[in-house]
């Protein structure tokens, strides 16, 4: 089965991810930090606009080598809101521009060994690409699209190498709003997670791929080890949500996968998933060496086991994505880091009592307050009123 990847590729995963894009821009939104009460405050804003950036993953996942057999493509997706500060502050998104581009990261193609991807992108995808060209047609510079409230560039086919030929997994986006003068109104900044870390030499030796693609066909009569079958989009025949295919032939790509290494020893999560060198660590419950997996999702068998008791994989997983650029920018400062709910980034205690409100509103209400908060980074005054806070905020918050 081959699959019509412009049409086909990415429609579901669409809806999943314009839902929680919906639930990420108020997130990111919030995540704009109070200042240091007690401490220097160097934050003070100005200027017309603040713009907030994220990716939509924690980690995209890429294949080192398109030549045997494909799991992922290169892609990966920037947003971006253009908020103009105001009283209430408007988010906008005519009479500008928003621009990307990768920080030190020109070219893909001619890099180790992705220019397969480009090479055979009509036999996997039926689509031809020019070289750095993604699958939607973005490259790794250019102008983002309007997407409702908010600008976004998908399908950045970026690799985890450097023009100097670094490789690091947390590659760095730029992302610039213009006037219609073309003048840059502000800047800021987003991690681009991308990594193609996977050990399948650990099991199946030097020449994994060919010793898998052997491996299928001696199981399942197929012959994808003759080379004119090459390269093999495992997602032809295997759905992959990842992918926004969620229908095909044969069971769960991530169920074949977990289900036939799930009584081999030896192995861990790291093996596969980008790990021991990515370090894929975005919350405390995965930062031990071998990324603690196994406590919440289970192990290989249980992973198999609840896909085919009916659960979908890949697009029920939280998508781990938000990095601190804007809280940097629009506090001024780095050190304790927290929402814009939450007063502990100065005070021990950030859940506040009534008859503090008081002190609160002359520091920080008004037009002119003693010292700016995240509040700042989009309204030019903070009410002193409770009952007229935006965003549900609530004094009692959490930490």
């Amino acid at each position: 089965m081959r699959i019509n990847f412009t049409q086909k590729v990415f429609q579901n995963r669409g809806t999943m991810i314009l839902y929680l894009r919906k639930i990420r821009i108020l997130i990111i939104l919030l995540s704009s930090v109070l200042p240091g009460c007690e401490k220097s405050n160097t934050f003070s804003p100005s200027g017309d606009y603040s713009v907030f950036a994220w990716n939509d993953l924690g980690m995209h996942c890429l294949n080192p080598t398109y030549d045997k057999l494909v799991i992922l493509p290169p892609y990966n997706n920037i947003m971006a809101q253009v908020v103009k500060r105001g009283d209430p502050p408007e988010i906008i998104t005519s009479g500008i521009t928003v621009e990307y581009r990768l920080i030190n990261n020109t070219t893909s193609h001619n890099k180790r060994e992705y220019k397969d991807f480009w090479d055979s992108s009509n036999k996997l995808f039926q689509v031809t690409l020019a070289q750095n060209i993604g699958l939607k047609v973005h490259g790794l510079s250019g102008e983002m699209e309007t997407a409702g409230n908010y600008f976004v560039a998908e399908g950045i086919p970026v690799v985890p190498v450097y023009d100097d030929n670094t490789w690091d997994p947390y590659q760095i986006a730029e992302i610039s709003v213009k006037g219609t003068d073309g003048k840059v109104l502000i800047n800021t900044r987003a991690t681009v997670p991308t990594s193609d870390e996977m050990n399948c030499a650990k099991c199946h030796g030097t020449n994994a791929f060919d010793a898998i693609l052997a491996e299928h066909d001696s199981e399942n009569g197929t012959n994808f080890s003759n080379p004119s079958a090459q390269p093999v989009l495992c997602a032809s025949c295997h759905p992959d949500p990842a992918l926004g295919i969620n229908t095909g032939s044969e069971m769960y790509l991530s169920r074949a996968i977990h289900d036939s290494h799930a009584s081999r020893t030896g192995i861990g999560c790291y093996d596969c998933h980008p790990g021991a060198t990515t370090k894929c660590s975005r919350s405390i419950k995965h930062t031990s060496p071998d990324g603690n997996c196994t406590e919440c999702h289970g192990n290989m068998a249980d992973v198999a086991g609840t896909i085919a008791a009916g659960r979908v994989p890949w697009s029920g997983e939280p998508a781990c994505s938000r990095d601190d650029y804007q809280s940097k920018q629009y506090q001024g400062f780095t050190s304790r880091i927290k929402t814009i709910g939450s007063c502990g980034v100065c005070q021990d205690n950030s859940r506040g009592v009534q008859d503090e409100l008081s002190e609160f509103n002359e520091k920080h209400g008004g037009v002119s307050p003693e010292k700016s908060t995240g509040c700042n980074a989009c309204h030019i005054s903070t009410p002193t009123a409770t009952a007229d806070w935006p965003h549900s905020y609530s004094w009692k918050n959490s930490n």
